[in-house]
């Protein structure tokens, strides 16, 4: 989210209101009184920590992040994949690799047009304008 368009205007919003936070709070100190000024800070800390918390569940339960664009992701064995344009392939796919004994691990999120499995893969053609004969 940070690297994305739409997700830098979230960072610049938690920027500038901690900024703001903080200029209040120096403020409070020096007009009101310190005394005033510390019991404020900790009122801002404790709510500021309880949104610290929820953002860190929010965190580790999300969803996990999908997969990039004409991308293939399996949780087993993949046979072929292709992705890309204009590709011609002649004859049969290969065989879907035998699935592992054990529970096989969860395959890692690829990237545009990658391909990722959690077992084997026989066959990934990626790009534009392959041929395979």
């Amino acid at each position: 989210m940070a690297g994305s368009e739409g997700g830098r205007w979230v960072w610049r919003a938690v920027l500038l209101l901690s900024a703001a936070v903080a200029v209040a709070l120096v403020l409070v100190s020096v007009l009101v009184d310190l005394d005033t000024g510390n019991r404020v800070a900790s009122v801002v800390g404790a709510v500021a920590g309880v949104g610290g918390v929820a953002l860190a569940v929010h965190g580790l339960t999300r969803p996990a992040p999908a997969a990039g664009d004409r991308s293939v992701q399996a949780g087993q064995g993949i046979g072929r994949a292709v992705t890309g344009d204009n590709n011609r392939l002649h004859g049969p796919a290969p065989a879907v690799p035998a699935p592992a004994p054990s529970p096989a691990p969860a395959p890692p999120v690829p990237g545009e047009r990658g391909v990722a499995a959690a077992g084997g893969i026989g066959e990934a053609v990626t790009g534009d304008g392959n041929e395979q004969r």
